[in-house]
């Protein structure tokens, strides 16, 4: 049987993490200009910690009230909020307009600050779990 439930909280979720990254974006703006995707760099650092603290959370209480908001949190909220297809849209960009460091700072940086971020975000999830 269908969890109707779990659909519903996916998507609002997936509303509320989108509204939220298009809001960042918006503010980030006013950065030292348009030519770095720093909205995105930005976004998907967060979002890698956030589920990876989500996730930790979840493991270790699976009967608990994070496990059962997951949906929401994890593939709603962080789902949305977080944009791997735009990333890959801006590397391209960056590399058609012949700005190779760019896009190779850009990649760079954003594999390792969204690991670095993932890493701690479990860190710290593990570490609250266990309070």
């Amino acid at each position: 049987m269908i969890d109707w439930r779990a659909y519903g909280a996916v998507g609002a979720g997936s509303a509320l993490g989108t509204s939220l990254r298009y809001q960042v974006s918006l503010a980030l703006l006013a950065l030292p200009g348009p030519w770095f995707p720093w909205a995105t760099l930005a976004v998907n650092m967060l979002g890698s910690w956030l589920i990876a603290l989500f996730a930790a959370l979840a493991a270790a209480r699976l009967q608990g009230r994070v496990a059962r908001w997951q949906p929401f949190l994890v593939a709603g909220f962080c789902g949305g909020f977080t944009t791997f297809s735009l990333f890959g849209l801006e590397l391209i960009q960056l590399l058609a307009e012949s700005r190779l460091l760019a896009a190779f700072g850009y990649g760079l940086a954003s594999l390792v600050l969204w690991l670095a971020a993932a890493w701690h975000g479990h860190g710290v999830g593990r570490r609250l779990a266990a309070s």
